[in-house]
């Protein structure tokens, strides 16, 4: 069996600490901080084990080779001196991703089409025939990499999107990406040792992450497949040994996670999506107002959501934004709240102060995950009886 290799993980802003720690708690060797990745080393059955396991990563890529490339021919001819037969058959698909930077290549589109051409006359030259592009399920994935002159190119373990967990069949509008919900949870401190609350939760993006982080499951338990099953090598015996070690961790849960929403039809979605997860007996979920509900029990309490920004949810954002901070305040006391919003402006108008404030992107929004701290009684009283 091979032994260790170097990969990179891709991941979103902000989140790179965070897969860097779930990564070494993983077992990885070797562990660099990038710019949206993390590099690390492993075996094929780390490999398989950081695509089913880690809750932030969006790519798991092993890389074959790095090239200096100053133009378009060059570029064509680094990608042909890969023998792309140990890689994929004539009769496979595939498909190229391209992300640059720099002033040598300006367009990705461009760079994938030359390297599909390097590829198929690879394949044209040695049999008379060509493997077909399939942009939507290809057999094998390939990732190009262009900084500056330095061209990288990988293998891509994952396929889809790791955010694309298999579980949510149904979504609302604006639905929070998956990768994105639980970086959240986990900057937000979540581990599943107290009560948790998503008063607007959509179609239960942040309920199922929540439980699976308080659970230990697998984030990617129900995904049908990923891209190391179309390799040559796919070791499946070797997988089913990993995924049973990683399902024999999952832990139990001793508190209540819950979500409210306005919207009926919503509800039913999220709900639809929790039973697919097979969660349904670690969240419930009704229809209410939160501006309307108060803390059920007197425990702690976290809460972490994502409100309506205004981009794609029509909402009054100052008055959204000045009841949400008056709910927590009257009828939350002893709460950690946390929410992800862009809307920057009507952040000014929650009336209660931050005590912390990250920069995060949701897609292409500049966006700030803030923290609340509702105190039990007043704060001036909680430093009082400490004196």
């Amino acid at each position: 069996m091979e032994g260790n290799f170097k990969m990179l993980a891709k991941t979103l802003f902000g989140f790179e600490d965070l897969l860097a720690r779930e990564l070494r708690e993983l077992g990885a060797g070797d562990i660099e901080i990038g710019t949206r990745s993390v590099g690390f080393s492993g075996d094929t059955g780390f490999m398989y084990k950081a695509n089913l396991c880690c809750r932030t990563a969006i790519k798991i890529l092993k890389p074959l080779r790095s090239f200096v490339v100053k133009d378009e021919n060059a570029l064509y001819a680094a990608v042909k001196s890969i023998d792309w037969s140990q890689y994929m058959r004539v009769n496979d698909t595939f498909a190229i991703n391209a992300t640059i930077s720099g002033e040598q290549f300006t367009h990705s589109l461009f760079v994938a089409q030359k390297a599909k051409d390097a590829v198929v006359d690879q394949f044209r030259e040695a049999t008379g025939d060509r493997p077909d592009v399939d942009l939507k399920f290809p057999d094998l994935s390939i990732d190009i990499h262009i900084r500056h002159n330095r061209c990288t190119i990988s293998l891509d373990s994952s396929g889809v999107s790791l955010h694309q967990r298999g579980y949510r069949l149904s979504t609302n509008i604006a639905p929070i990406n998956e990768v994105l919900a639980a970086g959240c949870l986990m900057l937000a401190g979540w581990k599943g040792y107290s009560d948790f609350l998503d008063p607007m939760c959509g179609s239960g993006t942040m309920l199922i992450e929540a439980a699976m982080i308080a659970c230990n499951i697998p984030p990617n338990l129900n995904r049908k497949q990923f891209g190391f099953e179309n390799w040559h090598d796919w070791d499946p015996d070797l997988f089913d040994v990993i995924e049973a070690a990683a399902l024999k961790k999952i832990r139990e849960f001793h508190f209540t996670i819950q979500g409210y929403d306005l919207d009926p039809s919503v509800i039913d979605k999220a709900k639809e999506n929790i039973k697919n997860a097979e969660l349904s007996e670690f969240i419930s979920i009704k229809q209410a107002d939160f501006f309307k509900t108060e803390k059920e029990r007197e425990r702690h309490l976290h809460m972490v959501f994502n409100p309506p920004y205004g981009e794609r949810i029509p909402v009054e954002m100052e008055a959204f934004y000045k009841n949400i901070g008056d709910t927590l305040k009257q009828n939350y006391k002893d709460t950690e709240a946390w929410f992800i919003t862009s809307n920057l402006e009507s952040l000014k108008h929650v009336g209660l102060r931050t005590s912390r404030k990250i920069k995060l992107y949701n897609g292409s929004l500049e966006s700030r995950l803030v923290k609340y701290d509702i105190y039990a009684g007043s704060k001036k009283a909680k430093y009082q009886n400490n004196d």
